[in-house]
């Protein structure tokens, strides 16, 4: 054998054992964990999905983990992902309306620049809760939320998480303020096996959970348990909220308004065009969205549409 081929046969054999030592496996199983670490990333988003209040659930099952509320946590992840405009409708609220009473009673300083129409409207509204373990409660794969602690267990709740197993099922609800269409419905499931990734990934660290009010989620086992349940459930209301309207206002039915004074309703915005009907006061329209000046196009409750001057009506309350 020459050199020449001596030196292709070594190539050969060394391109061979380099393929058999590949480690194909490993590059999998790393791909898996870049998946899940991302899962146990809070999402960021470019844009806003519109006003959102997030509020609690009616039974307090919190308080049996000694934990904070589940508000207080998935407001941590409204604030830090940038997706939605997070709108207090807590404490926050009630000490806004006292500021509100001073001023309105005279007593703020002139100048303050508190008054009616300047709170800012809420497009949804979030309730965060645990799923029941009863499927037949509420008539689909969600069950209903948490309704009742289980008789005699100290600790336990009926559905949604397993002290022993350390798993947790959550639930996140949004439903459309204008319309009252529950528009989401994200469910959220974790492990212990979960916590790995999860604290590796800095979900916990910087103590961000404490500081927005949920105590016990970063500190906890049972807490970190929930907290990356939840965390799941609102990966996925954002990508359900992706494929939703812009502007939440701009797609539902404009607000009803009353006629406050006699008056008629014409085919054409003018009181030169030919009457649809008399209207009297008191007498409920429903807005088209078309506008030509003073005059609006609407619908009355029998499906006639003409135009009615915008002066002899106002908005429902």
């Amino acid at each position: 054998m020459n050199r020449l081929n001596a030196v292709g046969v070594a190539v050969a054999a060394c391109a061979c054992s380099i393929v058999l030592l590949a480690p194909g496996p490993a590059r999998a199983a790393t791909a898996q964990e870049d998946r899940t670490k991302q899962e146990a990333e809070i999402p960021k988003c470019d844009k806003k999905y519109g006003a959102i209040a997030v509020v609690e659930p009616q039974q307090q099952w919190w308080v049996q983990y000694n934990l904070g509320s589940p508000a207080a946590l998935i407001k941590v992840y409204v604030q830090k992902s940038g997706c939605f405009t997070l709108v207090d409708r807590g404490k926050g609220m009630q000490a806004a309306q006292a500021e509100r009473a001073l001023a309105s009673s005279g007593e703020l300083r002139g100048g303050s620049n508190i008054g009616k129409g300047q709170v800012k409207a809420a497009d949804y509204v979030l309730v965060p809760d645990l799923i029941s373990q009863n499927k037949n409660a509420g008539g689909n794969r969600f069950g209903a939320a948490l309704g009742h602690f289980l008789p005699g267990a100290v600790g336990a709740v009926a559905g949604g998480i397993n002290l022993k197993k350390k798993t947790a099922d959550v639930v996140l609800t949004v439903t459309d303020v204008r319309s009252s269409e529950q528009l989401v419905m994200a469910e959220g499931h974790r492990t212990q096996t979960d916590l790995g990734w999860g604290a590796g990934g800095g979900l916990f660290a910087g103590g961000g959970f404490a500081a927005g009010g949920a105590s016990g989620y970063d500190n906890t086992e049972i807490g970190q348990v929930i907290a990356l349940a939840y965390l799941q459930a609102y990966i996925e209301m954002v990508h359900q909220f992706s494929q939703l309207p812009d502007n939440a206002s701009a797609a539902n039915e404009k607000q009803s308004v009353t006629m406050s004074k006699p008056g008629k309703m014409y085919s054409a915005a003018s009181d030169k065009a030919s009457v649809v009907r008399p209207l009297d006061p008191g007498m409920m329209l429903y807005p088209t969205g078309n506008k030509n000046g003073v005059w609006w196009e609407v619908e009355d409750e029998l499906g006639n549409k003409g135009w009615v001057s915008s002066i002899l009506f106002q908005l429902a309350k």
